[in-house]
């Protein structure tokens, strides 16, 4: 159960976060006493058998008294298994200054870092580390759910080097590929049945694992070549618009895509025909491709590659661009 402690402009904000994970959450907006909203808050926990209370304090952009008495008597007064400080990593130095304020005053256990979506910011995450000696032990990447995560130290400096993170790519693809499913996928492409439903769905897949941009930087040697390149998250949209204005049919059998049904779908997508026939021509080579890879066509091309040189692609295959 989550608790808000008297913030009336948060409750609203916390009761639909609350409503999306479907954790119930608690707040008295008329009680002016943030220490009796937080017992009471503990008190229904444990008629309702809930094991766990996260209790939200009131947050700050400087630390003055008032807060931290507040904070300190919440503390006192409901003795905490364990008191997280969650600072904004953009903030650098006053980041670093305001946690040794609270450290002080709260003597916490661990940090939470929020927006650390750019390599750069890892040095907050040393800075915080070293004037508290605390652990960091959860860091936020971006605004969805899903980008809240343990905090890698070895994984943190791997990315600054620009040595990328696999590890942590592989796992966020786990938690959304399931081991039936990627049999599944693997049957259809081998067959050359892999067609643009199963396209789609891998996009919105990609798309769950988090910004466009940081599953990029975690590829080694990316990292650093994207440093001063935007990468829009809505580059999908034009794929999954054209896709989504096909006919069940269609998806199944892109083949039938004749000049007629291509101008109907480039109209419902709100795109255009050149467009439409780009994504197909992509989608067909994307196609050949993965069927070469499950066989042992990729590995006998790798064998001849010659050291530090792109494979070259079969006659009537391109490399596929899915940012044109």
């Amino acid at each position: 159960m989550a608790c808000d402690v008297y913030r009336p402009a948060a409750i609203e904000q916390l009761k639909v976060l609350g409503e999306q994970i479907e954790v119930p959450v608690y707040s008295e907006p008329d009680c002016k006493d943030p220490v009796a909203i937080a017992q009471r808050a503990i008190h229904e926990a444990k008629a309702k058998n809930y094991d766990l209370v996260i209790v939200d304090t009131a947050g700050r952009l400087a630390v003055d008294e008032q807060m931290m008495n507040e904070i300190a008597a919440i503390k006192e007064g409901i003795n905490p298994d364990e008191t997280l400080f969650v600072v904004d990593s953009m903030t650098g130095q006053d980041a670093v200054n305001t946690a040794k304020e609270f450290n002080e005053r709260l003597d916490f256990d661990g940090v939470v870092l929020t927006k650390l979506d750019g390599d750069t910011r890892g040095g907050a995450a040393l800075s915080i580390r070293t004037v508290v000696n605390k652990p960091i032990k959860f860091v936020g990447t971006g605004e969805k759910l899903e980008a809240l995560d343990f905090f890698h130290p070895a994984r943190m400096a791997d990315r600054i080097l620009g040595m990328g993170d696999v590890v942590t790519l592989v796992e966020r693809a786990q938690q959304q590929y399931d081991e039936e499913e990627a049999k599944r996928l693997q049957r259809k492409i081998q067959k050359n049945q892999f067609d643009l439903n199963d396209f789609l769905a891998q996009i919105q897949q990609i798309k769950k694992m988090g910004n466009l941009k940081e599953l990029a930087s975690m590829i080694p040697g990316v990292g650093k070549a994207l440093k001063d390149v935007e990468i829009d998250d809505n580059a999908f949209k034009g794929i999954e618009a054209i896709i989504q204005s096909m006919t069940p049919e269609e998806r199944r059998r892109p083949e039938i895509l004749n000049t007629s049904r291509r101008n109907r779908i480039a109209k419902g997508s709100g795109t255009s025909t050149q467009e439409v026939g780009r994504l197909i021509k992509q989608f067909d080579q994307t196609r050949k491709m993965m069927k070469m890879m499950t066989g042992n066509k990729m590995a006998n091309l790798m064998a001849r590659m010659p050291k530090g040189k792109m494979p070259k692609m079969p006659d009537g295959m391109e490399m596929p661009d899915f940012n044109k």
